[in-house]
């Protein structure tokens, strides 16, 4: 690598002109994902300044914030840690989230099984 290389946040974008609500990275095949991104909150104070025209321009506050990989963390962390962090973060421990996840699965096949059978 030569130059280094900045990961661009990006939104699909479907035919009828809405946005995906989960953004992606595409990553260059001599590139990994960041294990760590830092991203600037941009908020309006309320405030303006005489912009280069004279013309009001909305004073910015910029807050930095840091999001790290929950893979990395999860490979990395003990299991008691890691669900330490998954709280923080409002989410359940590991273990109860699997259990949740696989009873919504379990009631997404019985329901497109009860379509398909319906239709025949």
């Amino acid at each position: 690598m030569t130059q280094k290389w900045f990961p661009e946040i990006m939104y699909e974008e479907s035919e009828d002109g809405s946005s995906s609500k989960i953004p992606f990275v595409l990553v260059p095949k001599e590139e990994e994902m960041p294990s760590l991104m830092y991203l600037f909150e941009s908020r309006e104070t309320g405030e303006h300044e005489p912009g280069l025209d004279g013309e009001p321009v909305p004073i910015l506050e910029m807050d930095l914030h840091q999001y790290a990989d929950m893979k990395v963390l999860k490979e990395k962390l003990s299991s008691d840690l890691y669900d330490e962090v998954r709280k923080c973060l409002s989410l359940q421990p590991l273990k109860e989230a699997i259990t949740a996840g696989q009873a919504v699965t379990l009631n997404v096949r019985k329901n497109i099984e009860e379509k398909a059978s319906n239709q025949a």
